[in-house]
């Protein structure tokens, strides 16, 4: 899950285009990667209210605000009622949720890219929120309608409708449908395909000779499975049936890779696991793959995918593995997160929360006040409530009459009411 990698089909089409023979679908990854969301120009109409961050999001708005909504719940946040209101009002009426619209007043047009990945996140991040409950009651029940009505017939999904599936948005489905509470491997075909046996057809044995373990985002054009770390992590969550709120298992686990007679999405998850694993030991993070045709060196660091490996390997119980990288994040991510915005602030937030580290305290910066910021005000976070909390109890003391002799004073009176009726009740027996 790399930052704004979730792109529109227009960029996602752009980049295949740049990268000429990369296959039939170039990596999301590097489709993101070719043009990060560009900062608005001064001519450009002013964002709306309620949004989250200062980039234009155009290919990441719905992703990016989902995103925060969930590293504000896990953090104990409410985000703000604009902020519930202006997500809300980017889903269709069928349903369905686009990267962006900038115009919520009339219906979505019949041309407007509809976005898988953009629909699963905003499904789960509805679910945490308090504001609007009833509307958002409404708009995951119309989401996941819709998302199992776009379900590919090899029980996938692709990141559009109708396109053919890949392991990120197969992962991301599986996920969301785990966090509002359904059971991913019934929902299937008309065929019996289920999500889980589309992404086994992502899954490299780990006797492949490069990558063993890990998952593809797509098979390239002769079939080739071609590792992916970060279709990878996505996987690792979405085959152990977990989501990204999850907490850690514990005690620790050793990671093993292994192909069996019959693979099952499970033991798949765990052949990813040790895939990531082994990648995380080399120099504690991930790296960047180069743009094909670029010069760029293989080596650059991949933050975003970094963090997803770090909640990955913490929910498959191999927090031991991951803590390495954890260590790195703190010293490294930085620059990253604020170039990012809220979307590399909740990557940050959700895989510190899986791996049981304060996250308000990450290498000096609390991730968590910085999220809030590129925001609305919250309705309330931990710190606001137990202001008002402290407020409320020095009102009572200043008062000088406690609550606790306001209670007392009903109690006695109450007593008092209960004896006089009891006394009368006994006059009047014959």
């Amino acid at each position: 899950m790399t930052t704004v990698r979730r792109g529109a089909t227009a960029l996602t089409a752009t980049a295949v285009l740049l990268v000429g023979g990369a296959g039939a679908f170039a990596p999301a990854a590097h489709a993101v990667r070719a043009a990060q969301s560009p900062t608005p120009s001064p001519s450009a109409p002013a964002l709306p209210a309620g949004l989250y961050g200062t980039k234009d999001p155009t290919y990441d708005g719905v992703w990016r605000q989902s995103l925060a909504f969930m590293a504000q719940q896990v953090s104990g946040v409410e985000p703000a009622e604009e902020a519930v209101a202006w997500l809300l009002g980017q889903q269709c009426d069928n349903g369905a949720f686009p990267s962006y619209r900038a115009d919520t007043a009339e219906p979505c047009p019949a041309d407007l890219p509809l976005d898988v990945n953009a629909t699963a996140v905003a499904l789960q991040a509805l679910k945490g929120v308090d504001s609007h409950e009833e509307r958002t009651d409404k708009a995951r029940e119309d989401a996941l309608d819709w998302l199992k009505g776009a379900q590919n017939e090899d029980g996938g999904w692709g990141y559009n409708p109708g396109s053919p599936s890949d392991a990120n948005s197969t992962s991301l489905v599986i996920s969301s449908l785990a966090g509002v509470g359904e059971e991913p491997g019934s929902v299937t075909t008309a065929g019996g395909k289920s999500p889980y046996d589309a992404l086994l057809t992502f899954a490299l044995p780990c006797s492949a000779p490069v990558g063993g373990g890990a998952f593809a985002y797509q098979p390239e054009k002769d079939g080739t499975l071609r590792a992916n770390d970060d279709a990878t992590a996505a996987a690792v969550l979405a085959g152990l049936g977990k989501h990204m709120l999850v907490r850690g298992v514990t005690p620790n686990q050793k990671p093993t890779c292994e192909d069996t007679p019959k693979p099952t999405a499970e033991r798949a998850a765990r052949n990813g696991a040790a895939h990531l694993a082994a990648a995380l030991a080399k120099t504690g993070h991930l790296n960047l793959p180069p743009m094909p045709g670029s010069a760029a060196p293989a080596d650059q660091p991949d933050i975003g995918n970094t963090a997803d490996a770090v909640l990955a390997l913490s929910a498959a119980g191999h927090g031991e593995e991951a803590a390495g990288a954890v260590a790195w994040l703190r010293d490294n991510s930085a620059a990253w997160a604020k170039e990012g915005g809220p979307a590399a602030y909740a990557q940050l937030v959700l895989a510190g929360h899986t791996a049981g580290i304060d996250t308000r305290d990450f290498g000096g910066a609390d991730l968590v006040e910085q999220l809030n910021a590129t925001g609305p005000e919250p309705a309330s976070t931990p710190e606001s409530r137990e202001k008002e909390k402290a407020e409320q109890q020095e009102a009572q003391e200043d008062s000088g009459f406690p609550v606790w002799l306001i209670v007392a004073v009903f109690l006695v009176a109450g007593m008092g009411i209960g004896f006089l009726l009891s006394g009368r009740g006994k006059k009047q027996r014959p």
